[in-house]
């Protein structure tokens, strides 16, 4: 072999991988706690694909925050291809709690108390994922508590990201470019949806005029963003929406599978602990649910869903417009 060939492990670095698991209860003195192994290579995993999530969003905030971004080029199927890669790898989070809950509770016991204060609750990169996704800090669960674990650098970095754009920043800036909505449209939609409401949905249409029309509400997706959005899931039978949708549709499965991600994390602690706090301080299963409940990142794109209407019920658009939709000379 060439000196100069790259060699498997060498390239992996699988020496510091394979040597960084050193679990408490195994030195000198304690009683070996078999299941702490798996519970270090499993959060050694997560934190790995915390990274590649990360890596992934970071590249789609440099696309999207370009000056000039064409929607017809392959830059915008690059950000819809990565962000469908982040919803892969967090249903691959959702797998990993399977092997964790191989462990017993009275497992977790002959390790637990040895990891004091250290807690999934420090993990900056997962709360950094949410920042550059788009949760604010306003909008956290427990905001004088979820930094209170961490150490200075870690904060800073977690602050730092918060102060970045945000995809969901950058989706409203790209929302709000399309060309292709009138108000001779929007208020034949309007009409046409308050129409269709059952009479226990009338407050819908007080709900509608806030979405689409209160500029002054607190918010993340502004009115003109909202309107394209669910211009763009009406119509998206049209070659031009395609791609839109498909990134809107992948940002709604990002939310879900972070929502299903805090569900089975939030079952497993209940398996693991009961109503025990858990071992940074929090109060356990309660502060995740109150945290699941709360960090929805696209929830307004999902309340887009509360005003769709039946197909056969849809304006008719102007041929012009159908053309331009449509590829069409």
């Amino acid at each position: 072999m060439e000196n100069n060939a790259v060699y498997y492990s060498d390239y992996l670095q699988l020496d510091k991988i394979i040597e960084a698991q050193q679990p408490e209860s195994f030195k000198e003195g304690k009683i070996a706690a078999h299941d702490e192994m798996l519970f270090i290579i499993i959060h050694q995993a997560y934190e790995l694909w915390f990274k590649q999530i990360l890596f992934e969003v970071n590249s789609v905030i440099g696309i999207m925050s370009k000056p000039a971004l064409n929607d017809n080029s392959p830059e915008m199927q690059t950000v819809v291809h990565r962000l469908k890669r982040v919803t892969t790898i967090l249903k691959v989070l959702v797998q990993q709690i399977d092997i964790m809950e191989t462990m017993t509770p009275m497992d977790f016991l002959d390790f637990r108390d040895m990891l004091r204060p250290a807690s999934g609750f420090q993990s900056y990169q997962f709360k950094i994922v949410e920042a550059k996704l788009g949760l604010k800090f306003e909008q956290r669960h427990g905001q004088n508590y979820y930094t209170s674990q961490l150490k200075e650098k870690d904060i800073a970095v977690i602050k730092d990201a918060e102060n970045g754009q945000s995809v969901l920043e950058l989706i409203n800036a790209w929302l709000e470019r399309m060309p292709f909505i009138t108000n001779e449209f929007w208020n034949n939609y309007q009409q046409v949806y308050v129409n269709s409401l059952a009479e226990a949905e009338k407050n819908n249409a007080e709900f509608f005029a806030t979405t689409f029309n209160d500029s002054n509400a607190e918010r993340n997706l502004s009115p003109k963003a909202c309107r394209a959005a669910l211009f763009i899931m009406l119509y998206h039978g049209y070659p031009m929406l395609e791609l839109p949708f498909q990134l809107l549709d992948t940002l709604l499965e990002i939310d879900n599978q972070l929502g299903n991600w805090r569900n089975r994390h939030i079952n497993m602690v209940r398996r693991m602990i009961g109503t025990r706090i858990g071992t940074g301080g929090s109060s356990g299963a309660g502060y995740l649910k109150a945290a699941m409940d709360k960090h929805y990142i696209f929830k307004e794109l999902t309340q887009l869903n509360s005003f769709l209407i039946n197909r056969r019920q849809l304006p008719v658009l102007h041929k012009e417009l159908v053309e331009r939709l449509g590829y069409l000379q």
